[in-house]
């Protein structure tokens, strides 16, 4: 019988509740800024009660403060681009740019750790370029701006999720609990703090204005950012690389479904195509990646 208990039950119903999250910031009608506020500021308040409950204290070294900082900033600003970019393009598309991520981790690897790619991971990168050509078309200049311009934020939220990944790998070295629960609670509620000054700078309102949109904007930041994020990281030592590149994979594949499932998205056979090949090279992109970081 299937249950929590089993780690790739847990693993593939993360990455389900994660892709869901483009679905929550389409359904709200608040600012791209305030949505990501309230995706980090519900999730971290849970974290935050779960570490209190577990009796779990904050004891990190200067470093390990200094690094959370820094990928708090990285967090703050992929919610910033990602939100952006759902409301332009639609969940599907921004989630797929978003998981581009693993092509720069992997140059990531190449100039700062040394590690030489494989032919697959190189074959890869092109195979992405062809199926994101495939989806928005190679007339770039006929597109309008604010689908170019979400495709523009798509891409930035792979550059600085990957630095996010990145800090969060050096803050956990040789660090002897397993789940990041801890790490991830402090980032959340520095991610708030950002996206909260951010709201203001940008003269945007953090007033929720139907009792629906609390209740999106809930199930944002306990589903997706807590729930999600837990089941997939408490999964990942005890499933395979395989798996886990795959759990990766499901992730855009639902944004996509819901997307057309959801908003009625529009794809013509040729974006279909697309979209299959650019997943494909992400799978390829992550296969080694996902060891490493």
């Amino acid at each position: 019988m299937l249950s929590f208990a089993n780690p790739r039950l847990r693993l593939f119903a993360g990455a389900a509740l994660i892709s869901l999250s483009p679905v929550w910031v389409k359904l709200v009608s608040v600012s791209a800024t305030t949505s990501g506020f309230y995706r980090v500021f519900i999730g971290g308040v849970a974290l935050g009660l779960y570490l209190l409950v577990a009796r779990k204290p904050l004891q990190f070294s200067r470093r390990v403060w200094q690094l959370l900082g820094l990928a708090a900033v990285f967090f703050a600003l992929d919610l910033w681009f990602w939100h952006r970019s759902i409301i332009y393009i639609g969940p599907g598309l921004s989630t797929l740019l978003a998981n581009f991520q693993v092509f720069i981790l992997m140059l990531a690897g190449v100039f700062l750790l040394r590690q030489k790619p494989t032919a697959t991971q190189l074959l890869a990168i092109p195979l992405a370029l062809v199926g994101l050509g495939m989806i928005v078309g190679l007339d770039w200049q006929s597109l309008p701006d604010d689908y170019r311009l979400g495709v523009v934020y798509g891409l930035l939220t792979a550059l600085v999720y990957a630095g996010y990944l990145l800090t969060m790998r050096y803050s956990r070295k040789d660090v002897e609990h397993g789940m990041p629960t801890r790490e991830i609670a402090v980032i959340s509620v520095l991610s708030a703090a950002i996206l909260g000054a951010s709201a203001m700078v940008e003269g945007q309102s953090l007033a929720i204005p139907t009792v629906g949109d609390f209740g999106w904007l809930v199930a944002y930041g306990v589903l997706s950012h807590c729930l999600g994020y837990i089941l997939i990281v408490s999964s990942l030592p005890q499933v395979s690389t395989t798996e886990a590149g795959l759990a990766l994979l499901l992730q855009p594949t639902l944004s996509f479904a819901w997307d057309v499932l959801f908003f009625a998205r529009p794809m013509t056979p040729t974006e279909l195509a697309g979209a299959a090949i650019a997943l494909g090279a992400i799978y390829l992109g992550s296969r080694r990646t996902s060891e490493q970081v």
